[in-house]
């Protein structure tokens, strides 16, 4: 049998992916289902259960394979990064409508109806997509108004076929956001993930985990003598961490130094890492 990553393969000794049937040993294969994720940001755990660690976050549209679900828990596969992993039941919905517009600012509010003096009735983070049914305007405010009956503000959304230009300007955005395990949103999040949801937003799929990325990400880079040859865009990779620079000297990463996403230059960051992790592991150019 062909040795998978579990991370990325639905299967486990019991249940599988009928793609992967000749592939993987389990006693049954299945098709799966879709779904869509119907909540701001669903957590995805390593095993069913609140007590279990997460992994990652999936975001409000984003499309899943459902391959099962039970006592309230659903064993998942996300389309955009083939991450699999459990996800609580109440965050699943049918895929209904197509989603038109994807927030495009770090975090938004969802309103009842279209007036910001109303309660907010929940959080959206970047990257949360929805569609948009009409539009209306209060006092000069435009908002983007959903088939909930639900309002947006309709400067926060883009249409989800646009993309950012500078996949370092998002993740520059997020200055201030606090680190998170697992996180990939607005609300919180890691280093791995604020790069794939920057680069999502400028319209390429990263793989979720630092050693993905770290492997796969563009082309390998030589930094150089005192890392002069790095640039703009370019990713440092330590064991378990990855940093954007954001030009010659300085990177902006989701940093368990600060729990904040920070700017910090590369050779104090190399200094300071180097301490009790040792130095970058690659440098790789998207």
């Amino acid at each position: 049998m062909t040795t998978l990553d579990a991370r990325l393969h639905a299967f486990r000794p019991d249940l599988a992916d009928a793609r992967l049937e000749g592939k993987v040993e389990a006693a049954c294969f299945v098709a799966g289902r879709p779904a869509r994720i119907s909540a701001a940001v669903a957590d995805i755990r390593k095993a069913p259960g609140l007590v279990a660690g997460v992994d990652t976050q999936f975001l409000s549209g984003d499309d899943v394979t459902v391959f099962e679900d039970k006592d309230g828990w659903a064993w998942v596969q996300g389309e955009r990064d083939s991450y699999v992993g459990y996800a609580a039941s109440s965050m699943l919905g049918p895929r209904k409508e197509a989603p038109t517009h994807v927030v495009s600012v770090p975090r938004t509010f969802l309103y009842p109806g279209a007036d910001l003096r109303f309660p907010p009735r929940g959080q959206l983070s970047m990257g949360c997509a929805v569609a948009v049914a009409g539009s209306a305007e209060t006092r000069g405010t435009a908002y983007a108004m959903l088939a909930s009956g639900e309002a947006v503000i309709a400067r926060h959304l883009r249409p989800i076929a646009d993309r950012a230009a500078d996949y370092v300007a998002i993740a520059e955005e997020f200055l201030g956001t606090p680190y998170l395990w697992g996180g990939a949103s607005g609300f919180g999040i890691d280093c791995s993930g604020l790069v794939q949801l920057s680069m999502r937003m400028a319209g390429r799929n990263a793989p979720r985990d630092t050693d993905m990325q770290a492997a796969s990400l563009g082309e390998k880079l030589d930094p150089g003598a005192g890392f002069s040859g790095l640039r703009r865009g370019d990713l440092v990779f330590w064991k378990g961490h990855v940093a954007i620079m954001t030009d010659a000297g300085n990177m902006v990463h989701a940093s368990g130094h600060t729990m904040l996403v920070s700017r910090e230059g590369l050779r104090e960051a190399v200094d300071r890492i180097g301490y009790l992790y040792g130095g970058p592991t690659v440098f790789r150019r998207p």
